[in-house]
């Protein structure tokens, strides 16, 4: 460690790691390197920062040799680990949640992991699947099945996995601007009106309204979205995409 690597930060950098460090659910180590780039750009010593931050010199020299080579990013990532590849493709994990997500196995009150593990074991071409690797995709998707206020899938079958797949491809395939992928949702709305005048923010006072409303029907909002961006912006087109979403709704309906 005979190279010394020293952090400057811009101004957009150090307030977006002092909003990292203010709030927000992160990782512990996230939140550590972000401490150490901030300490280091005020012209702490390794070995000041090490014994504040509660880590190990080596961590600082990381972090900082990373973001001197790299970027910001790259210093707040985890670098990849050594060690075997991935036991469950991309395709596998998208299952695995899909599953979680699922009605449990019949006289079972929830999912458990060594279950997600032999139904996945039944539904790919592994021999086993251990409970850790199900808890680490499960945790990288924010997935905890014991909640009863999530959203979940009510029925996995061979249907929904191959039409599952068909749309993983599609958002696999190089983007081409001449087929572009337009996803295409709607969803109905409730409007309402206030039935008393909202009060206006004042110094020190943020606005007020009445808990009271009318309601004035219902509409619904169709949401055009193309992932990933491939068509031309700008006022001249927006007329031909509205033209083009038109006809998109009236072939889905």
């Amino acid at each position: 460690m005979n190279v010394g690597y020293r952090v400057e930060l811009s101004q957009a950098e150090r307030g977006e790691l002092t909003s990292l460090l203010s709030g927000g659910k992160h990782a512990a180590r996230k939140l550590k390197r972000a401490q150490i780039l901030l300490a280091a750009d005020a012209g702490a010593s390794d070995e000041n920062i090490a014994a504040n931050v509660g880590v190990g010199g080596s961590t600082v020299y990381r972090t900082k040799r990373r973001f001197v080579l790299g970027n910001l990013e790259a210093a707040l990532s985890e670098e990849p680990r050594p060690g075997a590849d991935r036991k469950l493709s991309g395709k596998e994990e998208a299952l695995l949640v899909a599953t979680a997500c699922s009605s449990p196995p019949e006289g079972r009150a929830r999912w458990t992991l060594e279950l997600l593990a032999g139904a996945m074991v039944k539904l790919t071409a592994h021999d086993s699947i251990s409970r850790e690797t199900v808890r680490r995709r499960l945790a990288e998707n924010d997935l905890k099945p014991w909640r009863k206020d999530m959203w979940c899938i009510p029925q996995v079958d061979g249907e929904y996995v191959a039409r599952m797949e068909d749309v993983l491809d599609l958002y696999a395939e190089a983007p081409d601007p001449k087929r572009p992928v337009v996803c295409f949702d709607e969803s109905p709305t409730q409007l309402i009106g206030e039935v008393r005048q909202p009060i206006p923010p004042e110094p020190g006072q943020i606005e007020r309204y009445d808990c009271e409303y009318k309601r004035n029907g219902t509409a619904n909002l169709f949401i055009f979205l193309e992932r990933p961006p491939t068509l031309p912006q700008g006022e001249g087109h927006r007329a031909a995409y509205r033209t083009g979403f038109r006809r998109l709704h009236a072939r889905a309906h």
